[in-house]
């Protein structure tokens, strides 16, 4: 494995724990402000945050460029400076349409999953959510793609595992549980999303749109049904900077900027992690215990995740 996949993997499992962990910040924030509320102000965080790294970010890149033009006597020709001019500003229109679509998906899975939160427990939060890794392969047949035989087995033990980690004792799901099971479903198109745009756009740039776009829709119904206030969002000022400043700016950042560099299998793999750190964060900060039925409803899932990343054996030619 070359060491930019390995900084990027790593990057990816660094982002699996922060996100595991915000499940914590995102049920202690509840206790003090709305959902929609907490999801703005978070939002908003993250993106002011990596407006202020944008910059420095900038100096590292020109000065690395620099370097390579530095070590090239060739001077660029104006065909080549038209060219440039041309396809920066396709860039920023591909930059400002990924970050918007990002920004909405990202709007309409982080409220259902912070809806759900305040109606469930931070282990099935966790790994509810991440049921998006079986999700995306099933998708695919929407785009034509072939679904594995592997890929409908993860799906069957998914769906056990739901059942043991989710279903009450009257045979149905619980209201949190569904608004996040929702939730991981638009969390899969988001992934999708990510995966189209991230290699054709600067990643810090897209992560910044989308962090302001998704403050913005969240903050329409924030201010029509939870009237938030300055007092109560200081009180929560600590799960609002862990959501804001980790989970959102330098978490989703990662997750843009490092799946540029790896393979996708292998990043849906580390992502999933936050199952079991939400899970285990849940029982360390909060002391919220899982049944053995629950517990192994949680196993059963896991194993799906991980079940559904096995690659495909390629066909040797004759």
């Amino acid at each position: 494995m070359n060491s930019k996949k390995m900084q990027s993997n790593l990057m990816l499992l660094l982002t699996a724990f922060i996100w595991g962990v915000a499940f914590v910040a995102q049920s202690v924030g509840m206790d003090y402000v709305g959902p929609f509320t907490f999801n703005s102000v978070r939002n908003f965080i993250g993106a002011f945050v990596l407006l202020l790294f944008i910059p420095l970010l900038d100096k590292v890149n020109r000065q690395s460029a620099a370097t390579v033009n530095a070590s090239n006597s060739d001077a660029a020709s104006a065909t080549d400076i038209a060219s440039t001019s041309s396809s920066s500003v396709s860039d920023k229109k591909t930059l400002i349409i990924g970050g918007i679509v990002c920004g909405i998906l990202l709007a309409i899975a982080s409220s259902f999953q912070q809806v759900g939160i305040v109606y469930t427990t931070v282990g099935k939060a966790g790994f509810i959510t991440a049921m998006y890794i079986v999700i995306v392969p099933i998708l695919g047949l929407f785009v034509g793609k072939k679904v594995r035989l592997i890929a409908w087995i993860s799906v069957g033990l998914s769906v056990i595992g739901l059942y043991l980690l989710c279903m009450t004792e009257s045979l149905s799901l619980g209201k949190g549980d569904i608004l996040v099971l929702i939730c991981a479903f638009c969390f899969s198109f988001h992934i999708m999303v990510v995966d189209y745009f991230s290699p054709k756009v600067d990643g810090v740039r897209m992560s910044c749109i989308q962090f302001f776009t998704c403050g913005i829709i969240c903050g329409i119904p924030a201010m029509l049904t939870e009237s938030p206030n300055l007092h109560a969002i200081l009180t929560a000022w600590q799960p609002l900077l862990y959501a804001g400043v980790l989970s959102c700016a330098i978490g989703y950042t990662l997750q843009i900027v490092a799946q540029k560099n790896t393979d996708p299998v292998i990043a849906s793999l580390l992502m999933s992690l936050e199952s079991a750190f939400s899970l285990l964060a849940g029982w360390i900060i909060l002391h919220q215990y899982l049944s053995p039925k629950e517990l192994f409803g949680c196993l059963l899932m896991f194993a799906a995740i991980m079940l559904s990343q096995i690659p495909e054996k390629k066909s040797v030619a004759a």
